[in-house]
């Protein structure tokens, strides 16, 4: 579902240089900023760096681990 809303001019220009940087849409952008934002504001005690990196890892495709010793 897509929704329209009005966001300040500086904020758009800085989602735009970042977005191209790391290879998403302004909309995905914001969309990211606002999911660590949350998770930032949830876990007060966490750096905001290690919030943003669990963000990512679990993004990430991964195998599950083999844990039989094999």
């Amino acid at each position: 579902m897509s929704i329209s809303i009005r966001i300040d001019d500086a904020l758009y220009q800085t989602a735009k240089v970042r977005a191209n940087a790391e290879m998403r849409s302004i909309p995905q952008q914001v969309s990211y900023w606002a999911k660590v934002g949350r998770a930032a504001l949830d876990n007060p005690d966490l750096p905001i760096e290690f919030v943003r990196d669990v963000l990512v890892a679990m993004e990430e495709e991964s195998e599950p681990f083999d844990l039989s010793g094999a």
